[in-house]
């Protein structure tokens, strides 16, 4: 069956439209702010619109039908694309203009991982701060639908697990239901976005920091318009208080909040994915709440702002903080958790591997797939004392199929092996043991902050131009579900079947 290039072609059109469109919108704040970029910003939108629209053009007359093979390239071909365009406005304005670290920076962005090479942030020009947030959200916007309506036609990992109310295409269209599913979603997203800004508004904050943070929260990504990060703001627990809160629901399923908003309250706190999530947040915390209070060297990782430690509170506000801004992939920081003792490093090393909730914005392995991976490890004891009974793996009170378990143990297996091949790739192009290993993982799993020379206090402005490519290719398998990545590396995929 030969590709049909048309339909490809009419995806990336519409996907460089809406790029091209959000860069308008950046340059309107950059005029408002008078930032001296807006001309720059603007020619980089209307740029990226006019090859849109030629996409659009040439593929007007294109099949409706999708099958597998197509989608696999729309969605990994088309976070590229978007990342490409996505390097204009900091080329035009010369912010970055080695198209090396624009990309890095713009993959960076668009995948939510959060990883910057910008040594100054509080200098740039406001439209620049404010296109770089964007691509958080219109990433982690896209990660939404991706997760709930795309991947499940796909078969990815085990994805149709989290379809929920959307039942997912057909085999070779799509289904008119996930139009209907993202539109629900994406105002859920929005709605929490313009709920943390006004709330971050009332407890102290200007109102252009407080919509970036916002988008950078909601998305999961990281970026910052300040050089310290959250850091910045430890004279205002407050502020760190309602960015943990909503950290916490962007790596939450956003299916579970659509039905919270229903009024299904129960069938939230039933979801076993939700509350092993929650135990998970709840006793890391407590764990790193009671080193810091009692062990953690912190006079050297205030990065220049005052903390006040060896309280029993702000022990516990900075222990949840950053635990849940790398469970859930986020990335902010508070402190540099890496001068926290020993224990917390190699602790917060392995939190990089958790990941936050199927349908939510946060990357990593995902609470579902460890959950179902450690129900099969204890059924096997069983199947192995009773080797003829069927013994099925449970899910929220329904049988799992065996094809799905092995699904996400081949993920699990296959996303190790890509955290060791990257780091082996860092470790090549001369990083440190440590700082090869946090890299890699936080790269693969989008989190943002690693270790060692790139730990959360440091930027990656000095990795070598090869580890900033491999870096960026790590960040988009890790957010595109490894699967749908790799499989194009197949020769098998290309030939016409």
């Amino acid at each position: 069956m030969k590709l049909n290039l048309k339909i490809i072609i009419h995806f990336f059109g519409l996907l460089l439209l809406f790029n091209g469109a959000f860069m308008l919108l950046s340059s309107l704040v950059s005029s408002i702010y008078n930032d001296e970029v807006t001309l720059e910003i603007f020619k980089a939108g209307v740029t990226v619109l006019i090859i849109g629209g030629i996409f659009m053009i040439v593929s007007l007359k294109h099949k409706k039908e999708m099958n597998k093979r197509e989608g696999y390239i729309v969605v990994t071909f088309g976070w590229i694309i978007m990342a490409l365009s996505g390097t204009l406005p900091y080329m035009f304005t010369g912010v970055i203009p080695n198209f090396t670290n624009a990309f890095f920076e713009t993959i960076s962005g668009y995948t939510t991982t959060g990883a910057t090479i910008l040594t100054d942030i509080e200098s740039l020009p406001k439209g620049i701060l404010f296109w770089r947030s964007l691509t958080h959200w219109i990433g982690g916007m896209g990660i939404i639908v991706l997760a709930i309506a795309i991947l499940p036609l796909l078969g990815i990992g085990g994805m149709e697990l989290f379809a929920a109310e959307a039942p997912g295409p057909s085999a070779d269209k799509l289904h008119p239901r996930i139009t209907d599913t993202a539109k629900r979603l994406w105002l859920i997203y929005f709605g929490y976005t313009a709920a943390e800004t006004v709330l971050l508004q009332v407890a102290g904050m200007n109102f252009f920091d407080a919509i970036n943070h916002s988008m950078c929260t909601l998305s999961t990504g990281g970026f910052s318009t300040k050089n310290a990060s959250l850091a910045h703001y430890n004279s205002q627990p407050i502020i760190q208080y309602i960015i943990i809160v909503f950290m916490f629901l962007a790596g939450t399923n956003f299916v579970l909040s659509y039905y919270a908003f229903k009024g299904r309250i129960k069938k939230v706190l039933q979801d076993e994915e939700f509350k092993l999530y929650f135990r998970f947040i709840a006793v890391f915390t407590i764990i790193a709440a009671v080193i810091i209070y009692f062990y953690a060297d912190v006079s050297a990782s205030s990065i220049d702002h005052p903390m006040v430690w060896g309280e029993a509170e702000s022990s516990f506000r900075h222990a949840l903080f950053q635990v849940i801004a790398i469970v859930t992939t986020t990335g902010f920081v508070t402190a540099d958790f890496t001068l926290w003792t020993s224990f917390l490093v190699v602790f917060f090393f392995g939190l990089m591997f958790l990941g936050g909730s199927a349908g939510s914005t946060a990357g990593g392995v995902k609470v579902v797939r460890h959950l179902l991976m450690i129900k099969n490890g204890f059924l096997e004891f069983k199947r192995t004392l009773h080797p003829n009974a069927v013994v099925p793996v449970r899910y929220n009170k329904s049988a799992i199929s065996g094809v799905i378990v092995f699904n996400i143990l081949a993920f699990f297996i296959l996303y190790m092996l890509s955290f060791i091949i990257g780091a082996l790739g860092f470790s090549l192009l001369g990083l440190d043991f440590e700082s090869a290993i946090g890299v890699a993982a936080s790269s693969l799993g989008n989190v943002g902050p690693a270790l060692g020379e790139f730990g959360p206090v440091n930027n990656f402005y000095d990795m070598p131009t090869i580890g900033k490519w491999w870096c960026s290719f790590l960040m988009l398998v890790g957010r595109l579900e490894l699967f749908t990545v790799l499989i194009l590396m197949s020769p098998f995929f290309w030939r016409n079947r």
